[in-house]
């Protein structure tokens, strides 16, 4: 597994999806959604740029997505039924920056504009 740690971006829309999953579906969706969440960062950790994530090359140099409903195997709680999140990292010397988590309905490009996130 390579290092990795989030951006200040990415620790925010966590923080956003995990209380938006309480308020709208209870404790135990938000417990899933966190493990499912947990799961994907694994994932990209485990095997950065390979099969399942998607280049971005128009979000930036090295950028890659990875949705998380391919992370539902692998999550350590009750699965979630439709995830609708994706994750957007970068692979840089150091391993990779998880730049953002987006809903998968959401213009990525207006999101992810800045060179800032990845820092």
């Amino acid at each position: 597994m390579v290092a990795y740690r989030l951006s200040e971006a990415a620790i925010s829309d966590i923080l956003s999806i995990l209380v938006w999953s309480f308020e709208n579906h209870g404790s135990d969706a938000q417990q899933r959604y966190n493990e499912l969440i947990k799961a994907g960062i694994r994932d990209v950790a485990k095997s950065p740029g390979g099969l399942g994530s998607v280049a971005r090359p128009e979000l930036g140099d090295r950028v890659f997505s990875w949705h998380l409903r391919l992370s539902r195997v692998h999550s350590q709680a009750a699965p979630v039924r439709k995830p609708r999140h994706v994750l957007f990292y970068r692979l840089d010397e150091n391993g990779i920056v998880i730049g953002r988590i987006l809903h998968d309905a959401m213009d990525w490009q207006r999101h992810i504009r800045s060179e800032s996130i990845w820092q």
